[in-house]
């Protein structure tokens, strides 16, 4: 019977056990649903918001690649800007080795620095250029006739290229001062030669020495000597300008003809003695009657102011009466 009820009681234990174990069992399952049920909505809220990304990303990463596009498209044009500058720049660079070659001219000859000074003094009209004046055994390519018959010879055959290459080149101020000086000399050198042209008879003692525009800057100590002798160091650029500029000096001041002047003073002088000649001669006689003259009518002007003085008192004075005839008549007579 004992066993009986503790067998019952332990059932009932049991029971309640289960029981208990039942609703923990159910408030599990509810937990794990519940958790389910959250682990879902995060799944989902993470998977929205990785598609968000995404999405955003793809935005981002189309927008990065069409802005990489634009850049590569600038950049093409870049290239090709640059490609087209350095292509202009080697143009540029044969270019001025062709002026250069121009200017400068040949290590021969000096003939295309003249050709530029014929383009600009063909500028002048025929009769004011000669070509080929010889003075003595000498003969230069151009001269200039100014007024009076005389002549202004311009040099410009310049034919050492090389030293202006190593000048433009050169980047140290010893070199650089080397170069210059060497310029310096050829200078002189090239203005000697011109100061033999200058004939005293047939120019005006001075002459022009046209030289490329970088030789005239690098030889600025040169330029007092050459003047020295008479001769006028020029750009190619400035040749023209300084030829008109001597021409217009020439005709202001330097075109007379002294065998002219001298005649003309000679007529000046006659033409004064001349009229010395008029001033003491007929001039003076003719001065000393207008002086007979003045005074006989100053004579008379006196005497007709005493006559008008005269009438003017008989008329001021007061009436009296009138005297006899036989008065009258005697003070009329007297």
């Amino acid at each position: 019977m004992l066993l009986l009820l503790g067998v019952l009681l332990a059932a009932g234990c049991l029971l309640l056990g289960l029981r208990a174990l039942d609703s923990v069992a159910r408030r599990l399952q509810a937990d794990l649903l519940r958790v389910s049920r959250a682990q879902e909505e995060l799944r989902l809220e993470v998977q929205r918001g990785r598609e968000s990304s995404l999405r955003d990303l793809a935005r981002a990463t189309e927008g990065i690649r069409g802005e990489i596009s634009g850049a590569h498209r600038v950049l093409a044009e870049v290239k090709a800007l640059e490609q087209g500058r350095a292509r202009q720049m080697d143009q540029a660079a044969d270019s001025l080795r062709r002026l250069e070659a121009v200017v400068a001219g040949s290590q021969s000859r000096g003939a295309a620095g003249e050709n530029i000074l014929a383009r600009a003094l063909a500028q002048l009209p025929p009769d004011m250029l000669e070509r080929n004046a010889c003075f003595g055994s000498r003969q230069v390519e151009y001269a200039l006739r100014l007024p009076g018959g005389r002549l202004l010879p311009i040099d410009s055959k310049w034919t050492s290229a090389a030293s202006l290459e190593r000048l433009a080149d050169a980047e140290e101020p010893a070199e650089r001062r080397r170069l210059e000086e060497q310029v310096s000399r050829e200078v002189r050198a090239k203005a000697r030669e011109v100061a033999k042209y200058l004939d005293p008879e047939r120019t005006l003692c001075l002459g022009i020495l046209a030289v490329p525009d970088a030789v005239h800057a690098a030889s600025a100590e040169a330029h007092a000597e050459g003047y020295r002798e008479g001769v006028l160091v020029v750009p190619y650029s400035l040749a023209l300008p300084f030829v008109l500029a001597v021409y217009r000096l020439s005709l202001r001041f330097g075109g007379v003809d002294t065998e002219s002047l001298a005649s003309r003073v000679r007529i000046l002088d006659d033409a004064l003695r001349r009229i010395e000649e008029e001033t003491e001669g007929r001039l003076s006689r003719a001065l000393v009657q207008i002086q007979n003259a003045r005074d006989g009518l100053r004579e008379n002007v006196a005497e007709a102011r005493r006559g008008a003085d005269r009438l003017l008192r008989a008329a001021e004075a007061p009436e009296i009466p009138a005297a006899p005839a036989a008065l009258t008549l005697g003070g009329e007579a007297q």
